[in-house]
């Protein structure tokens, strides 16, 4: 795994063992990155259930100006704090080891985002749990996109009576991305 473009472009990264661990494929990660290629830099980028941090980081590479990044597993926070140090990403970084719905609370009122990515467990619905949060929040700049990776069977058709709309869906084998906006 590793930085694919951008300043940081081929720098390795490290991500945590074990079977809950699914890092985004290089080939997955740069299709993502080359449909959002112009939202990025300049950007603020919420990346949560962060994992090892790899999207994140590839967004601050390809000039997003800061990334937040929300785990709350012991040993992918640690992941994500090596890989922000080994970047030498941690003046555009901040990592909040904590569960995504409070890191949400406490991120209100201090920042708004350009584009947020979330790559919850699956089969969990904290997908709807976020987008019920963000329905009403602050967080999301007006024309802020929301990206939520999630298993090709996940029914998305509850997000327009949370007020959003799907831009976009890519479908890889086991996976897909769903691209929102509010409506």
């Amino acid at each position: 795994m590793r930085i694919i473009a951008g300043s940081k472009r081929s720098m390795p990264l490290k991500t945590a063992a074990g079977k809950d661990v699914r890092p985004t494929a290089d080939r997955i990660k740069e299709t993502l990155f080359n449909m959002i290629q112009n939202r990025v830099p300049g950007s603020y980028f919420l990346d949560l259930f962060a994992g090892s941090g790899q999207i994140g980081l590839e967004a601050v590479s390809r000039g997003a100006l800061f990334s937040v990044f929300v785990e709350n597993q012991k040993k992918a926070a640690a992941c994500i704090e090596y890989n922000i140090q080994f970047t030498k990403s941690d003046k555009e970084s901040l990592l909040l080891k904590m569960d995504v719905l409070s890191a949400l609370r406490f991120l209100e009122g201090k920042y708004q985002f350009d584009i947020i990515f979330m790559d919850p467990p699956y089969h969990q619905k904290l997908d709807r749990e976020v987008l019920s949060y963000l329905k009403d929040s602050s967080l999301l700049k007006e024309d802020a996109l929301i990206l939520v990776e999630e298993s090709l069977d996940t029914d998305f058709s509850y997000v327009k009576e949370l007020g959003f709309a799907i831009k976009k869906e890519k479908t890889y084998k086991t996976n897909k991305h769903m691209f929102l906006v509010r409506e």
